[in-house]
């Protein structure tokens, strides 16, 4: 990372947040914006304008954003934004830019974060400084739901990009057999992200009603939200299981990663969900593996509070406290 500076970028289906960095002083709090993606035409467009406003021309940049990256281009899923790494350099004039994932940006976060910056669900989370090797899974849901598994091998921080969350709803009671066939008939196929996210937790609360037979009139996830905290049953039996799906999402990525040291929640719906997170029932869900249900109930699990660790996360990338590495031959790197 250049001592010119870095600018980090966020980039999600509702928000997209950019800060200014530099290897002496890192974040630059002063800088940071949160803008609307609705309100931008392109993701150059918004950079630009950013920059401009601040006389700013770094040298380094990384984009981390809510889609699958490949070969230097990326469709964000929730949102029309097509990015493209080389359009970037050439409108910004940066001559190094890096696109990831966003929740590669998430899980390169676990190089930079402080104890302070977790909370702990369930066993508590080895020291994450310490040095020893281990392997984590970081999943979270927000405007989507995004997944990654993390290693730390000889002190390095290598973190692999995936669409975790992308992977099928698996029903474990008799109501959520019911839920799946209600989903099922709208959407075909049922991904964990359409019921562990923002637009998900909507979807199983309509769910949830036609399965009750009870009328569903929230029309937003925040309204969802509102009425459970006013005790209104529908909603608040919505977010219950929300919390008890991705308790059991959390616990099949712990497998299929081979997460044994620990799995880590992110995500802007995390800080609003942890007393309920805390309650009991997002651990009970994780561990119900069958036969490695003693495994799982040993694993360590936290929320991550800390305000913004993709930015952190896309830091320590752009500084090489952590690599992004892909399976195959896609690449995210353009310079």
């Amino acid at each position: 990372m250049s001592a010119a500076g870095v600018l980090l970028a966020d980039v999600g289906g509702t928000n997209l947040r950019l800060v200014l960095a530099d290897a002496e002083r890192g974040v630059d709090q002063d800088s940071l914006v949160s803008l609307r993606v609705a309100e931008h035409p392109s993701l150059e467009a918004a950079a630009r304008s950013y920059l401009r406003a601040r006389g700013a021309q770094p040298e380094v940049a990384v984009f981390a954003v809510a889609g699958r990256v490949e070969q230097g281009r990326a469709q964000i899923t929730n949102h029309p934004w097509h990015i493209d790494c080389g359009a970037l350099r050439a409108l910004l004039g940066i001559p190094r830019i890096k696109l990831v994932n966003d929740f590669a940006a998430m899980g390169a976060s676990l190089a930079a974060l402080q104890a302070g910056d977790m909370v702990a669900l369930g066993p508590a989370l080895p020291d994450l400084g310490a040095g020893s090797d281990g392997c984590f899974a970081v999943l979270g849901p927000g405007t989507g739901l995004g997944a990654t598994a993390v290693l730390r091998r000889g002190g390095r921080w290598l973190v692999m990009e995936t669409e975790g969350g992308h992977i099928g709803f698996a029903p474990q009671d008799a109501l959520e057999i019911e839920l799946l066939r209600v989903l099922s008939a709208r959407f075909g196929r049922v991904s964990n992200e359409r019921l562990v996210c923002g637009g998900g937790l909507l979807n199983l609360y309509r769910a949830l009603g036609e399965v009750r037979g009870e009328p569903a009139p929230a029309l937003t996830p925040e309204a969802v939200s509102s009425d459970a905290l006013r005790g209104n049953a529908l909603a608040l039996a919505a977010l219950e299981r929300f919390v008890l799906i991705l308790g059991s999402v959390a616990g099949d990525l712990a497998l299929a990663y081979g997460a044994w040291d620990g799995v880590l929640l992110a995500g802007g719906l995390v800080p609003q969900l942890l007393p309920r997170l805390q309650s009991g029932d997002f651990r009970t869900r994780f561990a119900a593996k069958g036969r490695f249900g003693t495994t799982l109930a040993r694993i360590p699990s936290a929320a991550i509070l800390h305000a913004q660790p993709g930015l952190l996360g896309a830091l320590a990338i752009a500084s090489g406290r952590a690599e992004v590495h892909h399976c195959g031959t896609v690449s995210g790197a353009c310079a």
